[in-house]
């Protein structure tokens, strides 16, 4: 990610991270009049996502359903908001408030409420819950690799410094623990750190990031020869992109590499086709 890109995110995150949820009390606190409030909700200048509890027209409308459900957004759908990697897309996950046992049952049974306490202090005024108890939510929700694929990308664009994974393990079950030496922030996409785990079950020499002189920075480095490749759809289309990658392929090819790019989707959804190539081209390797 270059740094523009990290900095638009930083902007986005934050934004979303301080969409705010406000009272009754706080809107006639600043002078707004009960009939003001109700005109503006008319008129769509004000959204009541349940009793006093209004939030701004144009709020995101995943921020506006989790308010609507007693909580704030968490777990998988906060960090999809954010921009952050995730696997696990289904339902629209709340945190709620730990004594909002009494709230009726949804009807939507697409909603998942998180009880779990807010490491923020008082339950926050605000639309989305902190990154920290977001990422744990959602370290329990997802598969290991995808858990990891989460932390990893939080970290490469920002949203939490090194020294808060901490925070995040502390609200999680000592199991977890074994996920902390996996994760690695230089990773630039989810795929990519889910590539790395994949073949670290094939082969323990697995590096990424690699700057190789003549062609430059390369996703993987497996056993010092076999480059890897994660390809996305939003960085990797067009005619331009495709002689691009072509070309770096051809200075490898002169190097003395062997380049294998993979798919985000075949990476996601068809990881043992991806190992059974690795092994596939690993074996070969031993044969000559």
């Amino acid at each position: 990610m270059w740094e523009s890109e990290r900095r638009a995110f930083r902007q986005r995150a934050a934004d979303v991270l301080a969409t705010p949820v406000v009272s009754t009390a706080q809107l006639r606190a600043e002078g707004v009049s009960k009939r003001a409030i109700a005109a503006a909700i008319r008129e769509g200048r004000l959204i009541r996502a349940r009793r006093d509890n209004y939030l701004a027209a144009g709020t995101d409308p995943a921020l506006v359903a989790a308010v609507e459900a007693g909580g704030v957004l968490s777990c998988v759908s906060a960090l999809r908001l954010l921009g952050v990697f995730v696997l696990d897309g289904g339902g629209l996950h709340v945190l709620v408030p730990p004594h909002s046992t009494r709230l009726k049952p949804s009807a939507d049974k697409r909603i998942v409420r998180h009880w779990l306490p807010s490491s923020d202090g008082p339950f926050p005024r605000r639309a989305c819950a902190h990154p920290i108890d977001t990422l744990a939510h959602a370290v329990r929700r997802q598969p290991p690799r995808a858990a990891v694929a989460s932390l990893d990308s939080s970290l490469h664009t920002g949203l939490i410094r090194p020294s808060d994974v901490t925070e995040v393990f502390a609200l999680l079950p000592k199991r977890f623990a074994t996920l902390v030496p996996l994760l690695d922030g230089r990773a630039e996409s989810g795929p990519e750190t889910l590539a790395r785990l994949l073949i670290r079950g094939i082969t323990r020499d697995v590096d990424l990031q690699v700057r190789i002189d003549g062609v430059g920075r390369v996703d993987l480095l497996v056993n010092g020869w076999l480059v890897i490749e994660c390809d996305s759809e939003a960085h990797h289309l067009g005619s331009e992109a495709y002689r691009f990658d072509r070309t770096r392929d051809l200075a490898l090819a002169e190097r003395g590499y062997t380049v294998l790019r993979l798919t985000a989707a075949d990476i996601m959804w068809r990881p043992e086709r991806v190992a059974s190539a690795v092994r596939g081209l690993l074996r070969s390797r031993r044969r000559v």
